[in-house]
Formats: structure tokens, C-alpha cells, sequence
């Protein structure tokens, strides 16, 4: 009875702090891939009742997050705010199963508190976590998924650990990678009926894509999709390069290293030698490779899977650190707080900590500009403006506007416009305070192994259009323009 009462009081402390440290931010409007493809799917099935969206291009994802958002519409109304609050419920039991997992993974002989606290409570303050917490989006559900069926795993509660897998690989179906674990573990060990549960989850996963083979023509939804995140990434410069940034995020960046410094100080400890740990770590391996091999986006938060093993390792192995473990999870977390609000010093994906918010304030200022100054014209901007510009459900206009959408900003596509649209929106959503970008070295090696090319800069626009700047905007070190075409 103890035990539970502390399980309950972890989850209303993880659940007040996540609430209460996003309050401020639960009325913004929805970014980047949220518009461009899991509100509008989950839009899709809460109006129509369609799993397969038709509102957005669908793809591999399977809707089990598109589900749980519908269900909650339904029962609470369409709202931002009700969609912000769902994903951080979902959250908060993400930090809840990251103690248990901890107090799981401790000394059988271990009654302290602390260290599963600590691991709960690093999790919260992770500035990808924390960003991705509110977010309409497959990683942070994913990782929920995973923790409650490794714990249950840890349990030995085979057979629900077995569902929740089946669950896992409908909310994204990279999860497959965890029942695929767990089953030959089972096998290891001569367990062969509990093996047997294992295969639950793939029914569910077949019968996903065969529907969206039968309602798109392809396996994987589209062709686009299939060649940019299966084949794309397996060239070996990107794959290799993948791997670094991967292993770089999980375990040196936002005060990582000294979570990962305790590790090698506590390495030969038995600790990291019991049944637990292996499959732990196994399947961390697994995972950072799986999302290496697929994704050509190469985004940070295809890790959070993992973060609940991480951090619980992280807090075991600083907790054994004698008379330097106060001052570790202390510069630790002062570290990850400061990742939250701090960009680092090269480019990286705005979602990783709150600079999105800085991206989506430009888009509310642009989008309430245009849409009272030139609510008849034909606004030209690209992905994801033209999304928040089309939809009033996303939180920018009152309105959908007149739009002409590009692809991207580069040269030969702002020259097209001409006599295409009256208004052109640009950005730059790019954080590069070294200037990376201005270097021909490095995006000479960008354009050759992943196809960059540069967009146009405002002056480009007002040679190639005769465009007059009407407005600008700027934030977080991001920057927006408006220019009058005709």
C-alpha cells in the first residue's frame, strides 16, 4: 500500500510540474509537423471517422495517436488547449514509469528513494522531453508505450506486457523493435509460451498497412515518404553521421556527459550486470540503430524511446558517486534547465527545446498581417505557413486564405511567382549564430551528401520580383518577411 501510494504521489507531482510549467504556453498554436501531418490525420478520424487521413498525405505512421487525440476531442471539444493538456497527461505517466522502471532497475537490495526521484525528475527537466511533452506528435506517446511495457516486462507480467506492445506499435511502428526484443528474450531463456505472446502485436501492425496499401497503393502510404526514410538514409556518410549525432544527443548533450561519466566511473559495478540492465541496454542499441537505418529527417526526438532507461542509468550510476553526487544531479540539472532556454551554438531542429515557440510567434504575427491587410489576395509562402495559413483549426487565422504554396525558398521558385500570387511570406527558421551556413566547406559537403541548397535572402526577392518589403519580423534569432508582389 506504501509503495502505491508513492507511485501516485510521483505521478500528481510529475503532472502539476508539467502543467504548471506549460501553462503559459498551452494556447500556441500547433508547429511544424503537427500541421503537416498528425492534427490534420487526427482531424480526419475525429470528423469522419477515416484512419487513413485524407486532409494531409498519409504515410507509414499508424493512427493510434490520431485516435486518442479524436477520443478526446470528442469528449472534451476541438480545442488547442485540450489537445496541449492530452499530450501532457500522457507525459506525466512517462515520468511516473521512468521511477518505477528505476526503482526496478536498483539493487534488489536498495530501498532509497532518491536515485528513481532523481531519474523521474531529469526526465521532466530535459529540454527534449520538456519541448516535446505538449506536442501533437508519435515519440513522446511512444516512449510512454515502451516504459510501461518494460516495466511490465521487468515484472514478469508477460501477457499485458504483450498488449501494451501491441499498443506500441499502433501509436509508431518503430516500436516493433521492443515485442521483437522481449520475444527472443523469452526464447533465451526456454520460455516458450510466454515467447508466444510476442507475436500479438504484429497482427495488429499487418493489418495497418495492408489498409493503407488498399487506400493509397503503397505499403508505406506513399513513395516519397518510402524513399526519403528507408532508402535515403542508408547512404554510409549519412548512416555514419546519423550514428554520431544520435550517440552524440543521447549521452553528451544538455549535461549528458556527466550522466555518462558516472557510467564509466561505476562501469564494473554488478549492478550493470543483472538480467534487467542487459535488456536495457540492448534494447537502447537497437533502437539508436533502427532510427539511423530509417528516417531521412534524423530528428532528436526519435530517441526519446530510450530517455526512461537513460536517465534511469544517469541516476544510479551518480547516486553511486559518494560526496560528488550533490554537486552532479545539481550541475546536471541546472544544465538541462538552461538547455530549454538556451539554443546551442550550431543549427539544429527548433522542436529540440522551446526556440519552436519563437517559430510559431512569427508565423501568429505574420498570419494576423496578411490576413487583415490582404484578406483577398493570394498569399505565396511554403510548408508550414501555408498549412497554419489554410486551416483555422490550427490556431493562426480566423479564416482560410488564398494560397499559393512552394516547396521551399530557393531561387528558381521565388523567380516562378511572378504573377502567381500578390504576397510572398519568407522565413528563415535557421538557428546559426557561427555562421556554419555561411561557409562554403561545409554547405558544399551539405549539398553533396543531402542535397542542400540555399534559399533566397530577401534581397534575392526584391531583384528576381521587383518585391517591395511591406513587413518584417523577428525572434529568438528567427526571421519572417512580408513583401508586396504587385
Amino acid at each position: 500500500m506504501a509503495r502505491r501510494w508513492r507511485v501516485a504521489a510521483v505521478a500528481v507531482m510529475a503532472a502539476a510540474l508539467l502543467l504548471v510549467s506549460h501553462a503559459a504556453l498551452l494556447t500556441l498554436p500547433f508547429y511544424w509537423d503537427e500541421v503537416g501531418q498528425f492534427v490534420p490525420a487526427s482531424l480526419d478520424l475525429f470528423h469522419s471517422g477515416a484512419l487513413v487521413p485524407y486532409s494531409t498525405v498519409p504515410n507509414v505512421h499508424p493512427p493510434g495517436v490520431m485516435a486518442y487525440l479524436a477520443g478526446v476531442w470528442r469528449v472534451f471539444g476541438y480545442s488547442i488547449v485540450a489537445t496541449r493538456v492530452a499530450m501532457l497527461c500522457l507525459a506525466a505517466a512517462g515520468v511516473t514509469l521512468t521511477y518505477l522502471i528505476t526503482r526496478k532497475l536498483a539493487p534488489s537490495d536498495s530501498t532509497d528513494e532518491i536515485p528513481a526521484v532523481a531519474a523521474a525528475g531529469l526526465l521532466a527537466l530535459s529540454p527534449l522531453f520538456f519541448s516535446q511533452a505538449m506536442m501533437a506528435q508519435l515519440d513522446m506517446p511512444a516512449m510512454v508505450c515502451f516504459a510501461l511495457a518494460f516495466w511490465l516486462f521487468l515484472e514478469d507480467r508477460i501477457a499485458a506486457c504483450a498488449v501494451v506492445c501491441a499498443v506500441l506499435v499502433l501509436v509508431k511502428e518503430t516500436g516493433i523493435v521492443a515485442p521483437m526484443l522481449f520475444g527472443a528474450w523469452m526464447l533465451k531463456e526456454r520460455r516458450w509460451r510466454a515467447a508466444l505472446w510476442f507475436v500479438l502485436p504484429l497482427p495488429g501492425l499487418a493489418a495497418w498497412l495492408l489498409l493503407l496499401r488498399h487506400a493509397t497503393g503503397h505499403l508505406f502510404g506513399n513513395a516519397e515518404f518510402t524513399d526519403y526514410n528507408v532508402f535515403y538514409p542508408l547512404h554510409p556518410v549519412r548512416l555514419v553521421l546519423a550514428l554520431v549525432r544520435r550517440c552524440y544527443y543521447a549521452f553528451v548533450a544538455n549535461g549528458h556527459v556527466i550522466g555518462l561519466l558516472a557510467l564509466v566511473l561505476t562501469r564494473r559495478l554488478p549492478l550493470w550486470r543483472t538480467r534487467g540492465w542487459r535488456v536495457a541496454w540492448i534494447f537502447v542499441g537497437l533502437h539508436v540503430v533502427l532510427i539511423s537505418v530509417l528516417g531521412g529527417a534524423v530528428l532528436e526526438r526519435y530517441l526519446l524511446p530510450v530517455y526512461p532507461i537513460v536517465y534511469a542509468a544517469f541516476a544510479l550510476a551518480i547516486w553511486r558517486l559518494g560526496q560528488l553526487r550533490v554537486i552532479a544531479f545539481g550541475v546536471f540539472a541546472v544544465l538541462l534547465v538552461a538547455g530549454i532556454f538556451v539554443n546551442p551554438p550550431f543549427p539544429f531542429p527548433l522542436e529540440n527545446n522551446l526556440a519552436w515557440t519563437s517559430f510559431v510567434k512569427l508565423e501568429q504575427q505574420a498570419a494576423a498581417f496578411v490576413e487583415q491587410r490582404y484578406p483577398a489576395e493570394t498569399i505565396a509562402t511554403s510548408f508550414p505557413l501555408a498549412s497554419a495559413l489554410r486551416r483555422p483549426e490550427y490556431g493562426f487565422v480566423r479564416h482560410g486564405m488564398r494560397l499559393y504554396e512552394i516547396s521551399d525558398f530557393q531561387a528558381d521558385n521565388v523567380a516562378a511567382l511572378r504573377g502567381k500570387a500578390g504576397v510572398l511570406v519568407l522565413y528563415s527558421a535557421l538557428w546559426d549564430p557561427l555562421g556554419l551556413m555561411s561557409n562554403a566547406r561545409w554547405t558544399g559537403f551539405l549539398s553533396r551528401y543531402y542535397g542542400y541548397a540555399p534559399q533566397a535572402s530577401p534581397a534575392d526577392v526584391e531583384r528576381l520580383l521587383g518585391a517591395r518589403l511591406v513587413a518584417q519580423w523577428s525572434d529568438g534569432g528567427q526571421e519572417m518577411w512580408c513583401f508586396q508582389l504587385r
